[in-house]
């Protein structure tokens, strides 16, 4: 598929564009995910469902369609930025604001928010999801073609200008953030490389 730069297209489910930016992309996955909260709207809204059902409703049936693909992406300012607004924006509507003493309420600030979930937030989830697929690869032999693609280089002459930030770049400063010393040898244990991940979506 021949691109352009300019407004990406839809490849599988993701937004492909010339400029090999993920913009676009995560523009797109928030819409989608405004859609999917507002098509389960009455039972968001609804007094008769506690904030525990609405939360364990969100994760699955929102987060990932705002998180698909996530796997492969480099998370940018910006683009964490972006995600967690619209996340924050949701729990708000789940938790509501706290009640005070004098009949005023307070909207809850992103520390509480991030409390209530469990620092297990869509940043965290992101990198977790990461993680796996990171320990996916590196179990692979050699003569796969997913290694092969992840260890391919372009025979092309780098542009000027600082390099652009690289997904391999982004997960092995994930794995020396959780002091993960000996991650290739972790790597090709299945088990103990899930322990990893789930303890990355819990940190803070």
């Amino acid at each position: 598929m021949s691109l352009k730069k300019g407004k990406g297209k839809t490849d599988l489910g993701s937004t492909v564009n010339g400029n090999s930016t993920l913009e676009e992309e995560i523009t797109e996955r928030i819409a989608k995910g405004n859609k999917a909260f507002y098509a389960n709207k009455a039972l968001f809204q609804s007094k008769l469902v506690s904030k525990r059902s609405k939360l364990k409703l969100y994760q699955p049936v929102i987060r990932p369609v705002v998180v698909y693909g996530c796997e492969t992406w480099v998370l940018k300012e910006n683009i964490i930025q972006k995600l967690s607004v619209f996340e924050r924006r949701i729990l708000r509507r789940i938790f509501r604001p706290t009640r005070k003493k004098d009949g005023s309420r307070k909207i809850k600030t992103n520390v509480e928010l991030d409390k209530l979930i469990q620092h297990r937030n869509v940043i965290n989830h992101v990198k977790a999801q990461r993680l796996s697929w990171f320990g996916h690869i590196r179990r692979k032999p050699e003569t796969s073609i997913v290694r092969k693609i992840y260890k391919w280089q372009p025979y092309v002459t780098r542009p000027e200008g600082r390099p652009k930030h690289r997904w391999d770049d982004d997960v092995r400063n994930d794995l020396r953030r959780m002091k993960l010393l000996k991650w290739s040898e972790q790597a090709q244990d299945r088990l103990e490389w899930k322990k990893n991940c789930r303890e990355s979506q819990d940190s803070t």
